[in-house]
């Protein structure tokens, strides 16, 4: 049975009685519906049509747009569905998860390396208080992954680092937020991500620690969140081998790398059980390939809902998934029983944030008034405050900074990033930065590679000849040419990566592109993404980490630069990846 009205749903009566009311009312088909939490792609009625009412889905979730266009397709969803809707968005950084006008916290990493909680709190506020004015009642956040892996792509600065009390600190004032505002906080990624250094997209990732570890480590965050009331958790496509055989001595090796999200040991047996975990739990985005690539989809959608799992998040194709879990409880795959209580945490996460009132009322969805919210001049000058005191200066083995005009007159700017064009406008940025204090600013085109076959070419195009007479000057002419090199890597993780790495434009190991020069001419290297560059840039003496591209983060780098303010930022993780090996 499950208690509805003990932590994490808290129902009065009344909300009790209605979950079990609506839950009496469905048919079968209807329960089987409620379970789809789709991606939302348009705002045309007679697909909504479709999906709330000839399937009936519990919830949707719609990718970042304009607020208003948000806004208002949320309010047309809700009045078409016959049961409230969890409306969720990846609210990890502020209300930019939802709305192009939201404010950007940057990244949960430039929040835990204030050393502040309440920064965390104040990222939580901004991104639900953001959602919410758009109609959000579910966020995807916050990540509560620890980043023990530093080869991981996609864990990296969406995580609050690598200490599990600094995560639960961070994690639980986001929660308050989130709570105060009436938006469900979902934790995630279930059994935890960070360990391998394999993303979960695309492929079936792997905690490997042992049993005693992860209670350490990842079931010591999860226990202290469940305790203090998360009403939803995420289950990612990661395996946990150990848990998964000590809970079940007889598991086949396939069974022990089944992700969590199609893992009855792990959901049923760890989370409800040894966690004691009361609320729902949604599977990460299904098209993902740690999910598809585990059985056959006919067999893996009934598979997640008997093995605990409550909601399925997107799909391949709705129709075919929707058939797939009736076929499978027509077939026994799973239990009429199991889907009831799936529903029933369902029906009881709408009832605890108010949704049958507010549908009752017509407020499911604020007004257009209420947009004068998003991006606000308080809220991003909460996020200002986070940039300003979150920028950690690594390393300035060489006393470089403060930077001055004077001293380095002449800047050699190379931006490292996924676009090579030095037009690019987070290129233009930094160069108009540098410029703005009365540097002068030379982009290196990143466009313009050599290749062998050019070392044989009579005739190189001008760009290809100064790059090539940029690889072969002397010692004397490069430190002639440039007082100072400075390196912007913006290396953001994102999914579907397999590494998140500087790849330096090189030929013959000539150094056009990398820091060889380090020895003869002052460089400085500014990360606004990844923290571990200095693995690939050892021979950088002053390095920054700034933890997000976003303009105020660039600004507030600028002005420590030029020594107008103290860096205050202290590292969540180990920049020097376990290499400092004398011990800085």
């Amino acid at each position: 049975m499950i208690d509805l009205q003990a932590k994490p749903f808290s129902l009065t009566d009344n909300e009790a009685a209605w979950v079990r009311d609506t839950l009496s009312s469905m048919t079968l088909e209807q329960k089987a519906g409620q379970v789809f939490c789709p991606m939302g792609f348009t705002d045309e009625e007679a697909v909504l049509r479709h999906q709330l009412q000839d399937i009936g889905v519990g919830g949707m979730m719609y990718r970042a747009g304009p607020a208003a266009y948000v806004q208002a397709t949320h309010r047309k969803i809700q009045s078409l569905a016959p049961i409230p809707l969890l409306l969720a968005a990846n609210t990890e950084a502020g209300g930019d998860g939802l709305a192009l006008e939201g404010t950007s916290f940057g990244a949960p990493m430039a929040v835990a390396a204030t050393g502040d909680p309440e920064d965390a709190y104040h990222m939580g506020y901004v991104a639900c208080a953001e959602g919410a004015a758009l109609g959000l009642n579910w966020s995807f956040a916050p990540i509560v992954d620890i980043d023990r892996e530093f080869h991981n792509p996609i864990t990296n600065t969406r995580t609050f680092g690598a200490d599990p009390e600094r995560v639960i600190a961070c994690a639980a004032r986001y929660m308050d937020a989130a709570d105060e505002l009436g938006v469900a906080a979902c934790i995630k990624h279930f059994p935890g991500d960070g360990v391998d250094e394999r993303d979960q997209h695309i492929v079936t990732s792997v905690n490997s620690l042992d049993a005693d570890t992860w209670m350490d480590t990842y079931g010591k965050v999860y226990k202290a969140l469940i305790d203090k009331g998360a009403k939803t958790l995420m289950a990612g496509h990661i395996a946990q081998p150990a848990w998964t055989k000590k809970l079940d001595p007889a598991a086949s090796r396939k069974e022990q790398l089944l992700p969590a999200s199609l893992n009855k040991a792990l959901i049923t047996g760890l989370l409800r059980g040894v966690l004691g975990y009361n609320g729902l739990v949604s599977t990460d985005a299904t098209p993902m390939v740690g999910f598809t690539a585990a059985m056959p989809r006919r067999l893996a959608i009934p598979a997640a809902i008997a093995a605990g799992v409550d909601m399925i998040l997107f799909n391949k194709d709705l129709d075919e998934d929707y058939g797939f879990l009736l076929e499978g409880l027509r077939t026994g795959l799973v239990s009429e029983e199991r889907l009831d209580e799936a529903v029933t945490r369902i029906l009881a996460v709408k009832a605890s944030l108010g949704l049958p009132e507010k549908a009752a009322e017509g407020t499911l969805v604020p007004g257009p008034e209420v947009l004068k919210t998003v991006g606000c001049g308080r809220f991003k000058g909460w996020a200002a405050s986070v940039a300003d005191r979150s920028v950690t200066l690594v390393r300035d083995e060489n006393k470089l900074l403060p930077l001055s005009p004077k001293k380095y007159p002449r800047v050699y700017l190379n931006v490292i990033q996924k676009s090579t064009d030095p037009a690019d406008p987070f290129v233009q940025r930094w160069k108009e930065l540098f410029e703005a204090e009365g540097f002068q600013v030379t982009v290196r085109d990143r466009r313009v590679t050599i290749t062998v076959q050019d070392f044989m070419t009579p005739e190189l195009s001008p760009e290809k000849g100064r790059l090539m007479h940029e690889m072969y000057r002397s010692v004397a002419e490069a430190k002639s040419d440039y007082d100072l090199y400075v390196y912007i890597a913006n290396m953001r993780n994102a999914s579907n990566n397999t590494t998140l790495r500087l790849n330096w434009n090189v030929t013959f190991g000539l150094g056009d592109d990398a820091p060889w020069f380090t020895s003869e001419v002052p460089a400085l290297m500014i990360s606004t993404a990844c923290p571990y560059h200095l693995f690939d840039a050892p021979m950088i003496g002053t390095y920054i980490n700034a933890y997000a591209d976003a303009p105020h983060f660039c600004r507030a780098v600028m002005d420590k630069l030029m020594g107008r303010g103290a860096f205050t930022g202290r590292s969540p993780v180990d920049p020097f990846c376990g290499k400092d090996y004398l011990g800085q």
